[in-house]
């Protein structure tokens, strides 16, 4: 089982997993291929000596609070997420610069949330399935169309949006369904500019597909992290902690 243990002292961060006595393996230069060094390892223990004598506490890692600027499959990069004692939230920093490296993590005193830079119709996709399923559909009135769509997005606030089960490859983009307000303002447009069977169509487009990811609208979004000042730490005597007995008897 993982743990999330701080030094309440320090502020160092240990994320202890089963993989922890694992040991590591290096290759010797001129050598032969078959040469490989073990090198011993066991990173709780060596936390525990480091900070023996201070304060101990596990942190819970908080649901869906993972947001990276980098895709998911991306194996060296930086990633945040929010973690709590139960009576402060913290910010986490979890980097590596190579694949090579082991991760790396920081406590940050702070908050941490996304802010929406830009909205974006999916143009391409919707203008290669509009022709697909309209046969008799011009270019240039799937085109008004996608215009359409754009100038809607000038009238739409994502706040009020539910966002959609559609997952992105990317952490900052999440996509956004249309309400039923937005839906409406969006066919009496269409109406100024599609007539009989051609109308039909388009309505008929975008109920089918207002839910999926062909409608639905891609918002990009920044990380934004406000550190506050640390806390005045309690002074306590210099002690084997509570905590580490507790994690020692969970070895």
């Amino acid at each position: 089982m993982n743990h999330l243990i701080r030094c309440v002292k320090c502020d160092a961060l240990l994320f202890k997993t089963p993989f922890d006595q694992w040991p590591e393996y290096v290759f010797e230069p001129n050598s032969s291929p078959d040469s490989v060094r073990t090198i011993e390892r066991d990173d709780y223990q060596d936390f525990l000596r480091d900070h023996h004598g201070h304060r101990l506490e596990e942190l819970t890692i908080l649901e869906d609070s993972f947001v990276s600027e980098k895709p998911y499959v991306e194996p060296a990069k930086v990633s945040y997420f929010k973690a709590t004692n139960g009576k402060e939230n913290f910010v986490i920093k979890k980097h590596r610069k190579k694949i090579t490296d082991p991760l790396e993590y920081k406590l940050i005193h702070g908050d941490l949330r996304l802010k929406c830079l830009s909205v974006e119709v999916q143009s391409k996709e919707i203008k290669k399935q509009l022709l697909a399923e309209c046969p008799g559909l011009s270019e240039e009135k799937a085109e008004s169309f996608i215009r359409l769509c754009h100038d809607i997005l000038k009238m739409v606030d994502i706040k009020n949006l539910e966002r959609s089960k559609e997952e992105s490859s990317h952490p900052l983009e999440i996509y956004y369904q249309m309400d039923d307000v937005t839906i409406a303002h969006l066919l009496r447009r269409c109406r100024k500019i599609f007539q009989g069977k051609e109308y039909l169509d388009i309505e008929d487009f975008i109920n089918r597909h207002r839910d999926d990811s062909v409608l639905l609208l891609k918002a990009t979004h920044g990380i934004e992290i406000t550190q506050v000042a640390e806390p005045k730490k309690e002074i306590r005597p210099v002690a084997f902690p509570i905590e580490s007995r507790k994690l020692l008897r969970q070895r």
